[in-house]
């Protein structure tokens, strides 16, 4: 079973969204995604300061299995992206919902928010 943590929100394409205290939200690809991946060997970042409309692609993982695009959850500003993961993208293998974390959004409209699966809907939806 994937480890789903309770206070964060994802979307239908695996992405989990973290509200930080000044109102960002942090993002990365669920425990779920990341199994399924493989191991990443690859991740393109999205640059800072870009912005995004939700459901556009941001960003790239590229496993030794395939490369799947990562989908912004909710539209806003890129304001810091994870440069670690340039030279260490297992860390989202091995830790996806902390040091595997790929990008900080600013939201344009924080109810978007609302909008995204709470931790059972997510399980609820990765189990049919």
């Amino acid at each position: 079973m994937s480890d789903i943590p309770e206070d964060l929100r994802y979307s239908e394409s695996h992405e989990w969204l973290m509200l930080q205290e000044d109102g960002s939200v942090r993002v990365g690809i669920t425990d779920y995604a990341q199994a399924a991946l493989g191991d990443l060997v690859f991740v393109e970042l999205p640059e800072v300061g870009a912005t995004y409309v939700t459901d556009s692609e941001c960003s790239l993982v590229e496993s030794v299995k395939s490369a799947s695009d990562l989908i912004c959850p909710l539209s806003g500003e890129i304001t810091e992206a994870n440069s670690e993961l340039e030279d260490s993208p297992e860390l989202i293998n091995t830790s996806p919902y902390d040091t595997g974390w790929i990008f900080t959004l600013q939201p344009e409209d924080e109810s978007e928010i609302e909008n995204l699966m709470d931790a059972d809907a997510y399980k609820a939806f990765i189990e049919e």
